[in-house]
């Protein structure tokens, strides 16, 4: 065994480890960036699966959910026609399902027994089918009827074969009692099959392989698409969500996860050549050093008659251009080569050279010192090294060093041999560091006054002077930081009112001579000590000094708030801002500065809620207030998610013939837990999530389908209106909506809200609104006589309609001044060409002066309530509200 590794051995010697060394770590480098090569593609290929899932899952359900929106129709006919005939259904049937689409069979069961069925050929065997008695139907028949809820199941074998998505639909009708009635179910069929290929599950192009199943809780997931295994291999997964049960999609690449890398072995053999090119020259390195200590060991081993001779040779193989000396301090004989002589410019005749030359070469503050090194080497018999200068004929200083060893020759004469090498590139260089490192610490503290000076601007506003929100933060993350904190500590948040009015009128120049204003008023009337920032872009924050914490800070902040009010004058106008500001104290409770700034912030936020340029100290009512408004904010994000958004709808009719002539929709939130909320309730909280557009398409698109089921139930409404945002009317998906749409002009009309204001220049909000009425679509101004709206609006937006709010029309059975103002909004509008609408009809006493003073269209709580779709389809069946009118004239 000791025959087969001998040929290695030498490797593992000390002048091979540096090599050895270096190839492990190679190799540790080369296996290193493999795997990590391989970890980017296989991110790659996940990634890439990721998207091309994604988007089969939304293909998948847009199909689904728009395949059961074109069912509803069905649905809300059979409400108002219980007694259809097949031939009705048919009819309705190729009215709605057109083209080549999905779905296969639409089915009606009264009392769970199928009596309708379009199309009818091919689907004869569903006819008769009893829902209750087909364990197959029977679970989620009876639990539409329980639930009244649309509920998808599938897919399911069908009873005239194949697989299909089943939606059923519960249909209720109305009693004349007013109680609800189970008639049966809708059905409506989709086959897979399409649904698959119109998804992308069928495409040849498709890159993964996908798996479905179906999952429900408390059940085992049950697949019926692709491989099951799927599901085993670390696929991506997804999920659609059905409602009573989820489809859970998994997909894996085609080629599988772990596919050859491209290039790979040429990255390999890259890697494996900057191995090599590292460890070789070590090698090589490795072999010289051993070829080098045995030729030094074989040396020593030589004659002591060869010492002297191989002790120059080994010098001067070292050393290049180095002069070589030997002195013999018995017989003073000095030998020098001619390196010697040119180092220190001394030819003597003869060519010889003498200790004496040397001497007198010397520079003489160094001669002491020379003599001295050398005669303690030569007297210690040791090593000789000296640093000196000398001086050359033409008068140049140069630097020497000097090497040497003292010895015994065989004769037992005391004898020195050595060097010398001119140095002065390396003295001048040494010197010239010295100077440059003395220059780098003159740089270095310029640098470091830079610094400083470029943090202090960094911590403070360039305009004010003042400290910043960087500044604000380091002294509130010190505070947390510190292990002793005062137990009493104040702070107030200052935010100055109508600001932006003066930027946007006198330009940012004034807005800054405010700032400016504020700034110094804010730093004349804090306490001495205390901490003033400005941390935006009109507001400042206050942290008292812990030495004020006894001072009166409503006094303060009262003095502020007259303090920042007094007018400015900036170029001939008279600029003034109010000021509003939030106080939190803490009282030697627990509470970081960080919540501190919180409290003070909810504080200033209530303080401009109830009217601004006042003063609010925060309490823990209003952190509950905060609390509370946060909790509706995650709950309308979830109610926007799950659909808790209805439309209400409240008749308008005509002055003189009571028919209806619209409706005007209305938001409704269906909490959960609270019933049904109307928009006092959240809609502020709505707006400051900047989600109403969002609440607007909602109302929007049921206000439509409503339309569409009253006038498929024999009921058609000439228009339906809507309330819009200025937030929905900056939101393109609007005006892609409208254009989408096939609507008879006037059939749809647009209510501005009273937030919106035209008396300013808003160039953009008024080219929203003529996009508007471009498309068809009617513009009413809302609650006129109490809001923004004025005579500047009827001019720049000439509207269809015009509604006078309620407050106007409520006292008008009293007050004969009122009617006589309501009648001169009256004549405004009919002289301007736009209809009245009148809000607040409390009773028919209302009704009649207000048709008597040439009103065109009323609403109100007298005549008919906001009412859900559910009941608005009897109420008009029925003519309710001419049943109660009469009523009233009789009695």
């Amino acid at each position: 065994m000791d025959d087969v590794f001998s040929p290695f051995r030498r490797f593992f010697t000390p002048h091979y480890l540096p090599a050895f060394v270096a190839f492990l770590a190679m190799s540790a480098v080369i296996i290193f960036a493999d795997m990590q090569m391989r970890t980017i593609e296989e991110g790659k290929i996940r990634q890439a699966a990721t998207e091309e899932l994604g988007r089969i899952r939304t293909r998948l359900e847009n199909n689904i959910n728009g395949n059961v929106k074109l069912v509803q129709g069905y649905v809300a006919t059979l409400e108002t026609e219980p007694d259809m005939s097949q031939k009705r259904f048919a009819e309705l049937g190729s009215h709605i399902i057109q083209g080549d689409t999905p779905i296969r069979n639409v089915a009606a069961a009264p009392d769970f027994v199928v009596s309708m069925i379009y199309p009818i050929h091919g689907n004869e065997r569903v006819i008769g089918l009893d829902y209750t008695k087909n364990d197959a139907q029977r679970i989620a028949a009876l639990k539409v009827r329980d639930t009244r809820r649309l509920l998808l199941t599938g897919p399911v074998k069908l009873v005239q074969g194949g697989e299909g998505v089943i939606a059923r639909f519960p249909v209720i009708n109305e009693l004349p009692d007013g109680s609800d009635h189970f008639w049966g179910i809708v059905s409506v069929v989709i086959d897979v099959d399409k649904l698959y290929a119109e998804s992308g599950l069928r495409a040849a192009s498709l890159g993964i392989d996908v798996a479905m199943a179906a999952t429900k809780a408390g059940s085992e997931r049950r697949p019926f698409f692709g491989d099951d295994s799927i599901f085993e291999q670390n696929p991506v997964v997804m999920t659609v969500k059905l409602g009573h049960e989820d489809w859970q999609l998994a997909a894996v690449p085609k080629a599988g996860w772990s596919q050859p890398l491209s290039e790979v072995w040429l990255f390999r053999l890259l890697l494996a050549l900057g191995g090599f090119i590292v460890v070789a020259p070590m090698l090589w390195t490795g072999r010289l050093t051993e070829e080098r200590v045995r030729h030094v060991r074989a040396l020593q081993e030589r004659e002591e008659a060869m010492r002297v001779l191989s002790q120059r040779l080994d010098i001067a193989l070292e050393t290049s251009k180095i002069g070589v000396w030997d002195f013999n301090a018995v017989t003073g004989e000095l030998i020098w080569d001619e390196r010697m002589m040119d180092l220190y410019d001394v030819h003597p005749s003869g060519g010889k050279a003498s200790y004496s030359d040397w001497k007198g070469a010397l520079h003489p503050d160094d001669f002491a010192k020379c003599e001295t090194e050398f005669a303690r080497a030569i007297e210690s018999e040791g090593q000789y090294n000296s640093d000196f200068r000398v001086i050359s004929r033409n008068g140049d200083i140069r630097h020497i060093r000097a090497m040497g060893t003292a010895y015994r020759d065989s004769r037992g004469h005391k004898k020195i041999v050595g060097v010398n090498w001119d140095v002065t590139g390396d003295v001048r260089l040494q010197e010239d560091l010295r100077n440059a490192n003395r220059h780098a610490d003159i740089q270095n503290a310029q640098l470091e006054q830079a610094r400083l000076v470029m943090e202090s601007a960094a911590m403070h506003d360039a305009l004010t002077g003042l400290p910043n929100r960087r500044y604000l933060d380091r002294i509130v993350t010190e505070h947390e930081l510190s292990a002793k904190r005062e137990p009493r500590l104040t702070i107030m948040h200052i935010d100055l009112d109508r600001f932006k009015d003066i930027n946007d009128t006198l330009g940012h120049a004034a807005g800054d001579r405010i700032l400016k204003h504020a700034a110094t008023t804010l730093s004349a009337n804090i306490f001495e000590g205390d901490f003033l920032a400005r941390i935006g872009g009109d507001e400042f924050v206050i942290i008292s000094s812990a030495a004020n914490a006894g001072q009166d800070y409503m006094e303060l902040a009262t003095r502020l708030v007259d303090a920042i009010s007094r007018p400015l004058i900036h170029e001939g106008h008279e600029c003034r801002v109010g000021t509003s500001i939030g106080i939190a104290s803490r009282t030697g409770g627990d509470e970081g500065i960080g919540q501190l700034l919180v409290n003070a912030d909810i504080a200033l936020y209530e303080a401009k809620r109830s009217g601004r340029n006042r003063v609010e100290w925060f309490t823990d009512t209003l952190r509950q207030v905060a609390v509370n408004t946060k909790k509706t904010a995650d709950e309308i994000l979830r109610g926007l998610e799950q659909n808790e958004f209805v439309a209400y709808f409240q008749p308008q009719f005509d002055a003189k013939t009571l028919e209806i002539v619209g409706l005007e929709a209305l938001v409704r939130w269906d909490h959960p837990t609270k019933g049904i909320l109307t928009p006092d309730k959240f809609l502020r909280i709505a707006e400051s999530l900047k989600v109403v557009s969002q609440i607007d398409a909602i109302v929007l698109n049921q206000a439509l389908l409503q339309q569409f089921r009253l006038a498929a139930a024999g009921f058609p409404v000439p228009k339906v209106s809507v309330n819009v945002s200025a937030q929905r009317l900056r939101d393109a998906s609007l005006f892609q909506r409208l254009e989408s749409l096939e609507f008879r002009p006037g059939s749809l009309s647009f209510e501005l809200l009273e937030s919106i204001s035209f008396d300013g220049d808003d160039a953009g909000l008024i080219h929203q609104i003529e996009r508007l009425k471009a498309l068809g679509a009617d513009i009413e101004i809302d609650d006129f006589g109490s809001g923004h709206a004025s005579i500047v609006t009827l001019l720049k937006l000439t509207p269809r309609r015009l509604k006078i709010d309620r407050q106007l029309i409520i006292p008008l059975l009293e007050s004969r001044s009122q009617q006589q103002l309501v009648s001169s909004i009256i004549d405004i509008g009919r002289s301007r060409g736009i209809e009245i609408v009148a809000e607040g009809v409390e009773t028919m006493a209302h009704a009649e002066i207000l048709r008597d003073l040439g009103c065109h269209t009323l609403q109100g709580y007298g005549l008919a309530r906001p009412m859900a779709p559910g009941d608005l389809l009897g109420f008009i069946r029925e003519r309710r509200w001419l049943k109660a009118t009469e009523a009233v004239r009789s009695a």
